[in-house]
Parts: structure tokens; C-alpha cells; sequence
């Protein structure tokens, strides 16, 4: 990449993928819990606009101000609770992950641009206008200046705080248990319809909080964003490690998918790739990894039924 284009090794692109991940890994962490369950979100998004795009509205429109704190307030306690509907249909009526969210995904979009608003709002309040354009650093190199976004803390914050609940917490385990084998965590004691309202009610949580970054970041609000971008987000979890059929998955690999995603990004557009096939190429390593993923649990089962066999000939 270097030798097609200089400025790709250099502290402005750095910060610029990092900025570029800010969004993103926020969604994929959410995307991460549900797909440890067991099972697989393309809601996200919706939530994401909806909760963000409604937050912008009311704290533009209202004469209470609202500020930072307030605003991701409201919006959290909004996404919470669409993740809730998402949560409870598939709990109650076991219906599968992916038909709730895809319908779902409908609903919240059309109820957004119905009732709450389809207009493109080019000035955020005051306090939302003065984040976006906060840097946590800045650095002046001989390509201009390098600017790293304040968003990126709270971003790595969520990230190490989600690690701990995954890997300490008995809720986290849960977690794993269910996506494993969801009958036998049930016989085991755990909750799972519980549990899986409360990892929609996450998720939905981080969505809102992704979507209240991309405005801020973005310095507007456009109820027409994020929707469509999904691939990018699953094909992110996939190719860090996180098993397509549950079960599996970590943070750190998350946060390495989101990363590669970005890089492959950037680096095709600085060699000047088109769009079309960024999505293309993004399509390809999201075939490629769960492809890899079926043929290593297809070996894995091979080797149980062969050990099976083997030691009912040596009980013979």
C-alpha cells in the first residue's frame, strides 16, 4: 500500500481509521453479544437512527436543554427499549433471531421517518455541536494535521468494560452457555429467556450509543444513515473469531475484525477502488470466514464421531 500511495503509512491515516472505527466497533460489540447467543441482529441500525435521530429532534425542539449527558440519556433509555420488543418477541414466541430483526428493522425505520421525522438536520444543539468538534489529540505532521476524536475514549471503554462482563460475570457465561447449546443451559438452571431479553436490551443500548456518535461525529442528523450498512458490521465479528453458530467469540478479536474492515477500506480507497467494490471485497471475507468456520466444525465433529467409534470398538 505504501508504494501505491505514500500516505498510507502515516499519523493521519492512523487517526483517520481510528475514527473510522469509532462507529462501527460500538455497533459490532452489540452485533458480538447476540451472535455469541446464538443468534444474529440486522436491527442494529434502525435502533441506531431511531434513538439518535429522535434524541437530536427533542433536544432541538424542547426548551429544556437537554445536554451531552441528558441526550445520551434519552437515547439509551430508547434504544433499550426497542431492544426490549426485538428481546421479548424471539424470547416468548422462540422465533428465529435473524426474521424478528429483519422485521423489525422495517418497523423502527418506518415509524422514524412516520412519526418522528424525515428532515435532515444540519445543526445539532449546542452541546452536541461543541463534542463533535472535541479532539483528544492533535498533531501537526508535513501532510497537515493529524486529529484524533474525543468519541474514541468512551468507544474503548465500552470495549474493555463488555470483556470483563463476558469473562467474569455469570451473566457473561451465560451468555456462552446458551449460544452453545441452548437446552442444556436451560437444563443447567440458566435463565435464557431472561437472559436473551436483557442481551437485546444491550445491544440496543450500544446501538443507540453508536448511532448518537455517527451524529455527533458527523456534525448532523440524517434519518436516512446507517440502515444498510449491516455487512460491514457482521462480516467485522465474523472474521474476528466469533462463531457463526454461537457459542465463540471475544472482544479483542471484535476489535481486531473492526480494525481489518476499516484498513481494507481505507486502503482501497486510496488506491482509488471504487465503492462498489469495497462492498464486494467486504462480502468476500465475510463468505470466506464463515466458510472457514463450517469446515473447522465439520472436522471437529469427525474427530468426536471417530473417537466415539473408537472407543465403543475397545469396549467391544
Amino acid at each position: 500500500m505504501s508504494v501505491a500511495n505514500p500516505a498510507f503509512f502515516s499519523l493521519s491515516t492512523g487517526f483517520s481509521i481510528l475514527r473510522g472505527s469509532i462507529v462501527p466497533l460500538v455497533f459490532a460489540l452489540g452485533v458480538l453479544l447476540v451472535i455469541i447467543s446464538g443468534g444474529i441482529d440486522v436491527s442494529f441500525a434502525a435502533i441506531a437512527v431511531f434513538a439518535a435521530y429522535t434524541t437530536v429532534k427533542v433536544a432541538g425542539s424542547t426548551a429544556l436543554p437537554l445536554g451531552v449527558l441528558g441526550a445520551f440519556g434519552l437515547a439509551l433509555v430508547i434504544g433499550a427499549l426497542l431492544g426490549l420488543v426485538n428481546g421479548l418477541v424471539i424470547a416468548r414466541f422462540r422465533l428465529p433471531t435473524l426474521i424478528v430483526t429483519l422485521g423489525t428493522q422495517g418497523i423502527f425505520k418506518g415509524v422514524l421517518l412516520t412519526y418522528v421525522g424525515a428532515r435532515f438536520i444540519a445543526d445539532l444543539p449546542d452541546s452536541m455541536a461543541g463534542l463533535s468538534t472535541t479532539n483528544l489529540l492533535t498533531i501537526g505532521s508535513g501532510q497537515g494535521r493529524a486529529q484524533l476524536h474525543v468519541l474514541v475514549l468512551p468507544a474503548i471503554a465500552l470495549a474493555v468494560l463488555l470483556a470483563w462482563m463476558l469473562r467474569r460475570t455469570m451473566f457473561g457465561r451465560s451468555i456462552y452457555a446458551i449460544g452453545g447449546d441452548q437446552e442444556a443451559a436451560r437444563r443447567a438452571g440458566i435463565r435464557v429467556m431472561r437472559t436473551q431479553v436483557w442481551v437485546f436490551a444491550l445491544v440496543g443500548m450500544m446501538a443507540a450509543a453508536g448511532g448518537m456518535f455517527h451524529m455527533i461525529m458527523g456534525r448532523s442528523a440524517n434519518p436516512q444513515d446507517l440502515v444498510g450498512g449491516e455487512l460491514d458490521i457482521i462480516a467485522a465479528v465474523v472474521l474476528g473469531g466469533a462463531s457463526i453458530f454461537g457459542g465463540r467469540g471475544s472482544v479483542l478479536g471484535t476489535v481486531l475484525g473492526v480494525l481489518l474492515v476499516q484498513v481494507i477500506n481505507n486502503s482501497l480507497i486510496l488506491v482509488g477502488v471504487p465503492s462498489a467494490w469495497q462492498r464486494t471485497a467486504v462480502g468476500v471475507l465475510l463468505i470466506v470466514g464463515v466458510g472457514v468456520q463450517a469446515l473447522a466444525a465439520r472436522r471437529s465433529a469427525r474427530k468426536v464421531h471417530a473417537n466415539v467409534i473408537d472407543q465403543q470398538e475397545v469396549a467391544a
